[in-house]
């Protein structure tokens, strides 16, 4: 207005003409409003209140008012112990125990043969016996005693019987699942070993023996389906594990045993099986003896098979109170030392562990000897972790021998407390630590969207059994924030038991899902025990009460415990369900002492519900209820310690259910003032209780609703309600909105982009697979479908979605459109065939029809060893385009299955992809292959590594049926076409053959024709540098060893990314003079399409980084080194006087040079080890592939073929990105050879920095095996979950490795071809044949091998 009145710019009217446009009208200057924005809504007036009252009912009264705590008995076994007990307790405070080794190492070194497994009674049986160690003690007693014998000798105090296997279930395996042998077996057992401790304690009474029962873990897992296609399924029931090793205790200690020993758990669920059993088992007996646990971490991830971590196993498995706790099998001792000290951390019992003897060797065997594995055992008693020690696989009365001399050196670890807390557990231990001073940041919300009673959703999934649609559910709450998972499947309609199972089991196989605790929720206890029963973690058991009686009350709860879960007891008795703070209070009382008397209940786990029962009802005597609630929460945390309270926070506000912001906010309410009181958790909307946070709750809304919930007027309720009506039911709490009034601002813009949408639906149908629009795709193919103007799905096909595709063949064709815009009509296309497809089977079911309408078969596959596979993606979706049926049937293929696939699929074309070089060696594999096995098929070759030359050279010799290279997507479909078409292939197969023979010809012309130095000669050329002198003297790096930085964020890569092979993964490329990014832009042919995917691309980023959908993990390793010739050296410490701990081995440059240049190797670039100067070499791996196969997998589940490309692509760069930023972070600071370094990313990419980074496989140093000296040294895998296939590709694919030189005359070079002599030297200096070698190094021979 000012500006068109003091006449302040020439532009002053048409400014205010164009903002006035958009002003409503009838609104005025003070109460502006724009075009479509209601007016403001009159201050609501409620009706006074009544009877209003000031006083804080939720007050915490004076202290001195209060009764005092009751004193609790502490809770005692009513089962005697056995003698064992104590005397182990005591030893085990003393000293450490020693306990024995292999019993199966041991049994092979006699070479027994099939009839010492058979003897006179096993002589007819129908199975091979051998290998099933465990009836040795019937058939050759005598090996098993001798055995017992060496190890007591050696200083065993505790030895195992020969029992791993004597349940039921295992001896299936050779047919004597039979009840007879099974307990002959175990009591044979059990008095042979215990008749050699008694033997051995009569020698030497001060030293007593143990014969444990060993319990095997089966060979069965109750925690994963033995079904790829059915995760939920288990091939045996917890029933039936319970009933074998319900059996084999019963056998162990009819036999003798003075402790049973559960051991190599590999599977949580099992060990709680067999936990149950054995005290099962001790009540019915009358008496208990100790009880030994042992569980098996599978590697260096620290979990075991079924996915927990140890200190989660540990909280599944304490409620047995094992007299000791410890870990076994899988991993050597050094290997073990992280998992045993956190078990040593959270255990209060005593730790023992029996390590492999070492790792095994490449046979299987175990080469550490006895003295070496007690050296590396130290480590458990320097760190004072153990009380007792012994061996598994590998190990035998050597090791035994060594380890007893070690332990006699050092004292036990010394038993301890651990802090009082409710320890539950999924995958992932979760301690619950309340927040005395603030419960609501410690709150555990219970996730209520797995409760039929809680989900609507959830309820209609499993009714329809839809169970992949409840597991969504239950994964869409953890992401949301629910700690715990409540599960509930009580309803009229649904099987309660069966589902629960079903549920359960599948939740279980979903790590993201299990990883939290579950809650296993209903009225009725089978039901709620069917639920434990297949869950391996620590779960809370909801719930119990004394509605029932006292009998039943305890009878329950005793099951509950006997099972290991924590405990929801609700606040009703005999005379029912407790409404007011009195009756809460007493009713919990009489049940924690029950619980903790007479149960033994751990109080941690005790969980009172006191009943959240429904306020703002209109009957007053419901009007106190919360605030009865909040004071119950407070007295009976005081009156029962250690106690955790709990409840059904949507019960609260049941009432005011359809008005989102006052059902919502009386929850936050709630919460805020019961969490105060002492409340600990409860079943919730995770996600709204962690949006709608209290203090930011509308004020005006607040105030109504804490007058009902702390019941401060008489008609609270009426007030709410009048207030409620002027809302509107779909706002927030935090975002109240009244009634009319409009979310947003402006009234939309009328949407002008959809005037295709009014053409027929053909038209619609090419329009959208030409733009790549998949909106409307599957209604528009349903109208087809149902339109009649089709006869059939596949008139759909072959009309209007093959006219689609056609234009963009043609287009595609004609470089006038792109591979992103292909990708995504491709997902266009495939969305509407895949709603198409049940349609057209039923139809050819119904007719007998088996016949395919496709353009040809193609199979497609990246051979074994390699894990590459964006291009191959690719070409697939460029082929589906154009009717092919694409088989693709993954990466890392081996030969034989990739020639089962051809024949099953019955292929027309064949295609082989691969990115590293020993995927070259493979395809030639698959082609001799092919030929043995009589195929004519044409073979497509294509990847990064192939060329044209190498297929002529060496695959189109080995296979007569075709041989063709194809450099890229582009080219592969009209190859393909001409293949299928049976008048144009002999002639293009003929013409590829002649054009192969000439290539060949001229390759081997030129091997004659190239010269090459000698590898003496190559040496004598290099005149290294004085690396003593100011300029190439070494800079040592911050620190030696390694260093992993985990969980690096996107947002710090995404400045480092090279997007040049990014077009170029897409096949967009500028031409000069907008040759690569950025100017690729402004290419008049391909800039629009690549700016756009560049946005894309972007976008995605940014839901990469700000969803946190990849985790970026990088290793970084600096190690003292020197050149020893062609090698280096590297120490195991500050320098050579600390000893070679391995050898980097580089290839040096043979062929003939035109300058006077050096023939380099990367050992060049290291100072000599007779320098005396200490020189370091830097490694590193890096990958943004975390996460990446998930992500992809969301987006091919629904055919989406563009994105899954993209974030392949993308991952890629980032794994690129990230080596650059590392080796800047490198050279600046964790090395710091150039701390003033100042380059800008261009400069990175043009590498003008000091330093290289090669990588083995690559130009300078062509050999991928030299990765295995990595991956050994730092410990990839391990540290950050990078892995090397037996091809050496890197798992992620994603990922990045290499070398890093710092010194100033580094540089990087192309080894190229090397001679005989040089690979002969080479192999020699690997410890490999020369034959491997050649295998390795193909590409880089200057000589032909057959």
């Amino acid at each position: 207005i000012e500006d068109v009145l003091l006449n302040r710019r020439e532009d002053a009217t048409e400014r205010m003409l164009d903002f006035a446009a958009t002003l409503d009208p009838k609104s005025g200057p003070c109460e502006l409003r724009r075009l479509g924005q209601e007016p403001a809504a009159p201050k609501f007036e409620a009706d006074p209140r009544q009877n209003y009252s000031k006083e804080n009912k939720i007050a915490p009264p004076d202290p001195k008012t209060l009764p005092p705590v009751p004193t609790y008995k502490k809770w005692v076994d009513p089962l005697p112990k056995s003698d064992a007990f104590a005397v182990i307790d005591k030893i085990m405070s003393e000293r450490v125990m020693i306990i024995d080794g292999a019993m199966g190492t041991s049994v092979q070194a006699y070479k027994l043969k099939e009839e010492d497994f058979r003897a006179e009674r096993y002589k007819d049986h129908e199975n091979d016996l051998k290998g099933n160690n465990d009836i040795l003690v019937l058939t050759r007693p005598d090996v098993i005693k001798e055995i017992h014998s060496a190890y007591l000798a050696a200083g065993a105090d505790i030895i195992e019987t020969n029992t791993f296997n004597a349940t039921m279930i295992s001896q299936a395996d050779y047919a004597l699942d039979r009840k007879q042998d099974v307990w002959d077996i175990n009591v044979a057992a059990a008095k042979l070993a215990k008749e050699c401790c008694v033997e051995f304690t009569k020698k030497d009474p001060s030293k007593p023996r143990f014969a444990a029962g060993a319990i095997g873990p089966t060979n069965r897992t109750l925690s994963v389906s033995p079904s790829v296609e059915n995760p939920a399924f288990r091939a045996c029931t917890f029933d039936e594990i319970v009933e074998a090793y319900y059996e084999q205790t019963e056998a162990l200690i009819e036999g003798g045993v003075d402790v049973l020993l559960v051991e190599t758990i590999f599977d949580t669920l099992n060990a709680k099986a067999a936990l149950f059993a054995v005290n099962k088992y001790f009540a019915n007996w009358g008496k208990k003896i100790p009880v030994f646990v042992s569980g098996t971490i599978v590697d260096n991830s620290g979990r075991t098979l079924s996915g927990q971590t140890n200190e989660a196993f540990w909280n599944s498995v304490s409620h047995a109170k094992p007299i000791a706790i410890g870990l076994n099998c899988a991993l050597g001792a050094q290997d073990m030392v992280p998992y045993i000290d956190n078990l040593s951390k959270c255990a209060d019992c005593w730790v023992f562990a029996y390590p492999n003897a070492g790792l095994p060797n490449a046979m299987g065997g175990y080469d550490q000897k006895g003295p070496e594995m007690a050296k590396d055992c130290e480590t458990f008693f320097e760190k004072n972790l153990l009380n007792a020690i012994g061996g598994c696989c590998g190990t035998t009365a050597e090791h035994i021998a060594s380890l007893a001399e070690l332990g006699a050196r050092y004292k036990p670890r010394q038993r301890h407390d651990v802090p009082e807390q409710m320890r539950l557990s999924g995958l992932l231990p979760f301690n619950y630590d309340p927040n005395e001073k603030d419960m609501r940041k410690s709150f555990i919300n219970l996730g209520e969207r797995c409760n039929v009673a809680g989900s609507s959703i959830f309820k209609k999934a499993i009714v329809d059994g839809n169970f992949e649609k409840a597991l969504a559910i239950a994964l869409k709450q953890v992401e949301n924030g629910a700690h715990v998972i409540d599960i509930n499947m009580d309803d009229g309609l649904i099987d309660g038991k069966s589902a629960m199972t079903k549920f359960v089991n599948l939740l279980v196989s979903e790590p993201d899902a299990s990883k939290v605790p579950f809650m296993i929720d209903s009225s009725k206890f089978d039901v709620v025990e069917a639920g434990l029963k297949c869950s391996q973690g620590k779960c809370i058991m909801n719930s119990i009460s004394l509605k029932a009686g006292q009998d039943q009350f305890l009878k329950d709860a005793a099951l509950v415990k006997a099972h290991g879960a924590a405990v929801v007891v609700m606040a009703f008795d005999e005379e029912g369900q407790a409404a007011t703070e009195a009756e809460k209070v007493r009713i919990c009382c009489r049940a924690f002492k029950l619980l903790v008397e007479e149960v033994g209940f751990n109080p941690q786990d005790i969980i009172f519900d006191p009943n959240i029962l429904t306020i703002g009802t209109g009957m007053e005597e419901h009007n106190n209820y919360a605030v009865d609630f909040i004071n119950a929460t407070r007295e009976i945390k005081r009156l029962c310690p250690g106690c955790k309270i709990s409840g059904g926070v949507s019960n609260l506000a049941f009432s005011f259910r359809g008005n989102e912001p006052v059902r919502r906010g009386f929850h936050s309410a709630f919460l805020y003032h019961a969490c105060k009181a002492g409340m600990d958790m409860g079943i919730v909307n995770a996600a709204q209780v962690e949006e709608d946070v209290y203090e930011n709750i509308d004020k005006e809304l607040l105030e109504y609703i804490e007058d009902v919930l702390l019941n401060r007027c008489s008609n609270a309720t009426e007030r709410m309600l009048q207030f409620a009506a002027t809302l509107d039911p779909k706002s927030g709490p935090c975002n109240l909105r009244r009634k009319g009034q409009a979310a947003g601002g402006a009234a939309k813009k009328k949407d002008n982009g959809k005037a295709w949408r009014n053409e027929k639906v053909g038209k619609r149908l090419e329009y959208a697979l030409v733009h790549g629009i998949d909106e409307f795709c599957i209604a528009d193919t349903e109208e087809c479908r149902t339109s009649g103007s089709f006869a059939s799905c596949l008139e759909i096909i072959e009309g209007p979605l093959m006219d689609g595709m056609n234009v963009v063949g043609d287009l595609f064709g004609a470089g006038k459109m792109f591979l992103p815009q292909v990708i995504k009509s491709a997902r266009v296309m495939k969305k509407s065939v895949g709603h198409l497809l049940p349609f057209m089977q039923a139809a050819k079911d119904a007719a007998g029809d088996t016949s395919s309408s496709s353009a040809g078969t193609f199979l497609i596959a990246t051979v074994k060893g390699d894990v590459h596979d964006i291009g191959k993606n690719i070409v697939a979706v460029v082929l589906g385009c154009n009717n092919f049926k694409v088989i693709d049937i993954g990466v890392m293929c081996p030969c034989q299955t990739i020639l089962d696939a051809v024949k099953e699929n019955n292929a027309d074309i064949l295609g082989l992809s691969g990115l590293i070089t020993p995927s070259l060696d493979e395809m030639v594999t698959v082609g001799k292959e092919m030929e043995k096995a009589g195929l004519k098929i044409p073979l497509l070759i294509g990847g990064a590594t192939t060329s044209k030359m190498h297929t002529a050279v060496k695959m189109a010799p080995v296979y007569s049926g075709g041989v063709v290279h194809v450099l890229d997507a582009s080219r592969a479909v009209p190859v393909a076409q001409t293949l299928m078409d049976m008048t144009k292939r002999p002639e293009f197969l003929d013409d590829i053959k002649e054009t192969y023979e000439e290539m060949r010809e001229e390759f081997f012309a030129g091997l004659e024709d190239r010269k090459y130095l000698s590898l003496a000669k190559a040496r004598e050329s290099v005149t290294l540098p004085d690396f003593s002198s100011a300029e190439h003297k070494p800079v040592k790096p911050k620190f030696l060893g390694t260093k992993a930085l985990k969980d690096v964020p996107i947002a710090d890569v995404i400045p480092y990314i090279d997007w040049n092979p990014f077009f170029q993964v897409w096949q967009l490329r500028g031409r000069y003079p907008n040759r690569g990014y950025p100017k690729i832009f402004n290419d008049e042919n391909v800039g629009m399409e690549a700016k756009k995917l560049f946005d894309e691309a972007n976008a995605m980023l940014d839901q990469m980084k700000n969803q946190k959908q990849l985790t970026l993990n990088g290793l970084l390793a600096f190690y003292a080194c020197n050149a020893v010739g062609d090698d280096i050296e590297v120490y195991n410490g500050e320098d050579a006087a600390s000893g070679k701990r391995c050898s980097f081995h580089t290839i040096r440059q043979q062929a003939e040079k035109d300058t006077e240049e050096p023939y380099m190797a990367l050992s060049d670039f290291i100072a000599p080890k007779d320098s005396n100067v200490t020189d370091y070499l830097g490694m590193f791996v890096c990958t943004a592939g975390l996460g990446l196969d998930k992500l992809t997998q969301s987006f091919k589940k629904n055919n989406d073929d563009y994105s899954y490309i993209m974030a392949e692509a993308l991952a890629d760069r980032l794994a690129e990105a990230f080596a650059e930023l590392l080796h800047a972070q490198v050279r600046k600071d964790h090395w710091g050879y150039a701390p003033d370094e100042s380059l800008n990313a261009d400069d990175l990419l043009k590498v003008k920095y000091q330093g290289i980074r090669p990588a083995p496989g690559y130009p300078s140093q062509p050999d991928h095996t030299e990765k295995a000296t990595m991956w050994d040294l730092m410990k990839c895998k391990e540290e950050i979950g990078v892995e090397l296939t037996e091809s050496f590709a890197m798992l992620p694919a994603a990922s990045v490795s290499g070398l890093y030189f710092g010194g100033k005359s580094a540089e990087y070079f192309n080894v190229g071809k090397i001679e005989k002599d040089q690979v002969e030297e080479y192999a020699s200096r690997k410890g490999m044949d020369v034959a491997t070698v050649e295998k390795w190094l193909g590409q880089n021979l200057a000589y032909h091998v057959e």
